[in-house]
């Protein structure tokens, strides 16, 4: 099953260099694990075998700030409310830290806030459940990322600063117009590692830039990003963890996963149909959520009856391998009989799950939990015969180091 996102990184806008050098700030960008439901804007490909429908729920649950923004004011800037129904659990998450932000529920039940302003250039994820009169669950997801110090930046960079990420997180620049002297904004970026590993940017359209290195990080680096633009003097640092790489074989149907050189687990899956196959090649964990909603309508996956192909409110244990929908999460309607048998999904990958999660024996848990933001999932041996395009996600490390080179405005 799949669910896309829509990026805020297409531009449209043509715009020069400011002042000879374009600002930026490292602001809200991807981070560590996220523990909230998301119902996804947009979708696609999603499992054949299905969950029994729930009737819908009369509980409406809305997040004031919108499902993904930026530049959110730090006073007030986000309200949880319901209507036909009472809020049975709101978590705020800072994503670089994973902190819970406290805050309370009204006395009916209806609406929840922090309790206290949020933190300047920080992105966090809010996560709400509810139910209707009926017990009939109902659910939503918000990522936000609050105003930066000045309101002048016009730049965004991911991962965070101060967190820990795996071996296969890139240094991801997005502007919010498109870049028209790349080598002047590309000159006064610099990305070290303490690896010694040379670092060169690549810019995968005019805005986004994208650095890393020709093999994946070294387990337990530091990485430091140096910015001079237009006046503004930034450092950034981030850790690199311990080295997970999990390889997808869609032909044997399972899944290997190495720890620092060493195999820790097999897991039976089930990954993309023989229609709708799931990418080969490397991916990267982006995004990571205790449940998210996978609706087909979001990307016209219909039957015959017009009627959207899938639409479960509560896929466990989520993580996103691409923008365009690739996720490896949690399968609790599959047959038992699939797992390492049969490829019936829409194109994501299936580990075995329960309902809502809450088993942490199960294949999808375990996975979930030894995951980090940055780990490497590569998919081989499917019948997908494109190629996934290296800014589709974090999938860099799918064009060749040459080309990749080649792609820097510094050279």
């Amino acid at each position: 099953m799949n669910t896309a996102r829509k990026r805020q990184t297409k531009l449209t806008v043509a715009a020069g260099v400011v002042g000879g050098v374009l600002a930026v700030t490292a602001l809200a960008g991807t981070g560590n694990a996220a523990t909230g439901d998301t119902d996804a804007t947009s979708g696609t490909p999603a499992p054949v075998a299905q969950p029994a429908a729930q009737d819908a729920s009369d509980a409406h649950v809305t997040i004031t700030s919108g499902r993904s923004a930026r530049g959110v004011a730090i006073d007030d800037p986000v309200r949880v409310t319901v209507s036909n129904g009472k809020l049975t659990r709101v978590t705020m998450t800072a994503v670089a830290t994973g902190a819970e932000i406290p805050g309370t529920l009204s006395a009916d039940g209806t609406s929840w806030k922090p309790d206290s302003p949020l933190k300047r250039a920080t992105t966090y994820q809010v996560a709400a459940e509810a139910e209707d009169a009926k017990g009939r669950s109902a659910t939503e997801n918000a990522t936000i990322a609050t105003v930066s110090p000045a309101n002048d930046f016009i730049g965004h960079l991911s991962p965070q600063d101060g967190s820990t990420v795996g071996v296969g997180m890139p240094v991801t620049f997005t502007f919010d117009k498109a870049v028209t002297d790349k080598a002047a904004v590309q000159s006064e970026i610099q990305v070290s590692s303490s690896s010694g590993q040379r670092v060169v940017g690549h810019w995968l359209g005019d805005g986004r830039l994208d650095f890393r290195p020709e093999q994946y990080w070294k387990p337990g680096s530091t990485v430091t990003v140096r910015l001079n633009l237009d006046g503004v003097r930034k450092t950034v640092t981030f850790k690199i963890g311990r080295s997970q790489i999990s390889t997808v074989d869609a032909k044997t149907k399972r899944m290997t996963v190495v720890r620092d050189g060493k195999k820790i687990k097999t897991i039976p899956i089930s990954s993309g149909s023989p229609e709708h196959p799931t990418y080969n090649g490397q991916m990267v964990i982006s995004e990571k959520f205790r449940h998210i909603r996978m609706d087909a309508a979001s990307v016209n996956i219909t039957e015959k009856d017009g009627k959207p192909s899938y639409n479960i409110a509560a896929v466990p244990h989520a993580m996103r391998l691409s923008d365009s929908g690739t996720f490896i999460h949690g399968n609790y309607w599959g047959a038992d009989s699939i797992f390492g048998k049969a490829n019936t999904s829409h194109g994501c990958v299936g580990l075995k799950d329960v309902k809502g999660g809450g088993d942490s024996k199960q294949p999808a848990a375990w996975f979930f939990d030894h995951s980090m933001i940055g780990d490497v999932v590569i998919v081989k041996n499917s019948d997908d015969k494109t190629t996934l395009a290296p800014d589709n996600g974090l999938s860099d490390w799918n064009m060749p180091w040459g080309e990749w080179v080649a792609g820097s405005a510094a050279n």
